[in-house]
């Protein structure tokens, strides 16, 4: 009877659809956090939780729920609640939401909102009803996804620790067990200036830069079974900005370089630097990364988390969902930084960073049920 209650005590779609709707009124931007990681805590206080704010920037905060039930493991419920820019085209106001049928349409629902409902109503009946689990339940919402996961990071830096951790992300019918990296590298070129007419008294960097653009793809990629890496060149400038007859002493380049599990970033750097010492030029080459950085990542599918999440769709979806592979983000530093063993699923929704984003609000108390059943058998007295 105790799984019973705490299954009933995630509500149902009108209050799940009303959560969500509270929190897709408030625009969240990146920078733009505080007011609804306010709506979050006030949700969280309504709903006897007790939350506090982590400072990450200015009017930025994290909010965090701990709800400690005894000695136990700890499982770590994760959301972001920033959304990406509101893209052109939308047919209905993007804050003020849309219902038609089981969809619910505004930005964010899809990307994340809906999922921090589902986290909160998980929450709010394992709080609830203890008396089948033992060990922590920690409840964040974090900010900064969308750009540089600074709040995913500052709950790392603060001494993050856990056994488990769900991140509630839309990955419906196919729960993702890891995906790619992301390391960001900047080129800096570094020549010689001299005047325009007089080429041959100086080392042009833009010329320099585009020898080293021109073979970049001769850089091998690494292969994996279920993740593919690639690259790309995303700029490049160099020169003045000002009109000057002056050969350019500087250029810079940045590279998207997405990583497989295996693939180190000393490796990828060395493998760029080789380039450049083969084009035996009289520019120097300096190669350095830049933030945000997210390392690949993957859980085993025969860990008992993924195992437990497996049986929470059968017993609450009713399918057996195949695994994902693809993205990046938050689960990259919990999974590969933190080293606590991830998975992450979340409403059925999609059009992310799209026009009409729309989420199905039958499946947030859904998802709600399946943290709280995994939960149980996770933490299980």
């Amino acid at each position: 009877m105790t799984l019973d209650n705490a299954l009933s005590a995630c509500g149902g779609r009108d209050e799940a659809q009303a959560l969500l709707a509270s929190l897709v009124a408030v625009r969240s931007y990146p920078g733009e956090e505080g007011p609804v990681q306010q709506t979050v805590s006030d949700w969280m206080q309504a709903n006897g939780l007790t939350p506090h704010f982590q400072d990450t920037e200015p009017n930025r905060p994290n909010v965090i729920a701990t709800i400690e039930n005894g000695d136990g493991p700890t499982m770590l419920l994760n959301g972001h609640t920033d959304t990406v820019l509101a893209a052109d085209g939308w047919s209905s106001d993007p804050w003020q939401g849309r219902v038609a049928g089981n969809r619910y349409y505004g930005l964010g629902a899809c990307d994340m909102k809906s999922g921090v409902a589902s986290m909160l109503l998980a929450a709010r009946a394992l709080d609830r009803n203890r008396d089948g689990w033992r060990g922590t339940v920690l409840v964040t919402s974090v900010v900064d996804e969308e750009a540089y996961s600074i709040g995913a990071r500052a709950l790392i830096d603060q001494g993050l620790k856990a056994d488990y951790a769900i991140v509630t992300e839309s990955a419906w019918s196919a729960p993702c067990l890891g995906s790619i990296g992301k390391i960001l590298v900047q080129l800096d070129v570094t020549g010689r200036a001299a005047h325009a007419t007089f080429p041959e008294n100086g080392v042009n960097a833009a010329i320099e830069m585009a020898k080293f653009i021109a073979r970049f793809e001769e850089t091998p990629i690494a292969t994996h079974p279920r993740m593919r890496g690639n690259q790309t060149i995303l700029s490049s400038m160099s020169g003045s900005a000002q009109y000057v007859v002056t050969m350019p002493e500087h250029a810079r380049a940045l590279i998207n370089r997405h990583t497989v599990p295996g693939e180190t970033t000393e490796a990828i750097l060395a493998e760029y630097q080789t380039l450049a010492d083969s084009l035996n030029s009289q520019a120097s080459f300096e190669f350095s990364v830049q933030p945000p950085f997210y390392p690949p990542w993957e859980t085993d599918p025969a860990h008992p988390l993924v195992q437990s999440m497996l049986a929470a769709y059968r017993d609450e979806a009713g399918f057996k969902p195949t695994f994902g592979y693809a993205g990046f983000g938050d689960t990259n530093l919990f999974s590969a930084e933190a080293g606590i063993p991830t998975v992450m699923f979340g409403p059925n929704g999609t059009g992310f960073h799209e026009k009409d984003e729309w989420v199905d609000v039958t499946t947030i108390p859904t998802v709600a049920r399946m943290i709280v059943r995994m939960t149980y058998e996770l933490l299980g007295a």
